[in-house]
């Protein structure tokens, strides 16, 4: 097996099962490798069915060829373009820094208040 495929080599093959983890590919006849869900495209996968199917063929990228468990890693994703980063957000500002001084009285706590509270509901 290793004499045929080296890690970083791009072949295709055909997509011949999908499990919850991940998608076998058929590289040739005697020959199976994985694509672990996290290596089937950028982002967030819930359900690989989403983007490929039995069938499917499809180009994949040696990550690793173990040749004594005969198990080989493959990734789509190494083959797509990497997005953008997200453009990053200002920090929040605190609740402190966001309440004006005029509204501080509303702030005040409830045991202050109460008493006064009382009085206006005349439940003395």
């Amino acid at each position: 097996m290793s004499n045929k495929y080296k890690v970083g080599d791009v072949v295709t093959g055909r997509v011949t099962g999908i499990q919850p983890y991940g998608a076998f590919v058929s590289l040739d006849g005697q020959t199976q490798g994985l694509v672990h869900i996290s290596e089937i495209t950028y982002g967030f996968v819930k359900n690989i069915t989403d983007f490929i199917s039995v069938g499917d063929l499809v180009k994949v990228k040696i990550l690793e060829v173990e040749d004594a468990n005969k198990k080989i890693s493959l990734s789509i994703r190494a083959l797509q373009e990497k997005p953008p980063k997200k453009k990053e957000l200002p920090p929040r500002k605190s609740l402190q820094d966001r309440v004006n001084e005029r509204d501080a009285v509303g702030f005040n706590s409830l045991k202050e208040k109460l008493d006064q509270w009382i009085k206006e509901s005349g439940i003395e």
